[in-house]
């Protein structure tokens, strides 16, 4: 078992980073064969989602749709920070996904990327990459 703490700094309010490549990368750092990786967002306002990474403006969908949902500004909000929607789109993006590992890939679809989900930033994050053998 190998556990990775990662950080990157978000530039928006809402944005999906495409962290595939790095999660690949501590992967293959692992030299894990067969098992799984959990990437997990200790943050309550981003998560972390596998979705298409072929064509950016399913990213633009995806954001766009989430803010008609949850829009910033609501008349029955009571949060006092201000950022309930941001909560609430972590809330259904979810703080972890697992991946298989088999000889020593990820497990992705074809399409499939995996994301940094930022609903609150510009900030910096940190997200967890444990490796599991097995």
């Amino acid at each position: 078992m190998t556990i990775f703490t990662e950080t990157l700094r978000t530039s928006r309010r809402d944005e999906m980073i495409d962290i595939t490549r790095q999660v690949k990368s501590l992967t293959a750092r692992s030299e894990v064969q067969d098992g799984m990786a959990i990437i997990y967002c200790p943050h309550t306002t981003a998560g972390i989602t596998i979705q298409e990474n072929a064509d950016p403006d399913v990213k633009h969908d995806i954001l766009m749709r989430l803010d008609e949902v949850y829009p910033w500004e609501h008349p029955k909000y009571r949060h006092a920070e201000g950022n309930t929607a941001s909560h609430l789109k972590a809330l259904t993006t979810g703080t972890s996904q697992t991946i298989l590992i088999n000889g020593g890939n990820l497990q992705l679809g074809r399409w499939q990327g995996i994301y940094f989900c930022e609903f609150d930033g510009p900030r910096t994050r940190t997200y967890i990459v444990k490796i599991i053998k097995g």
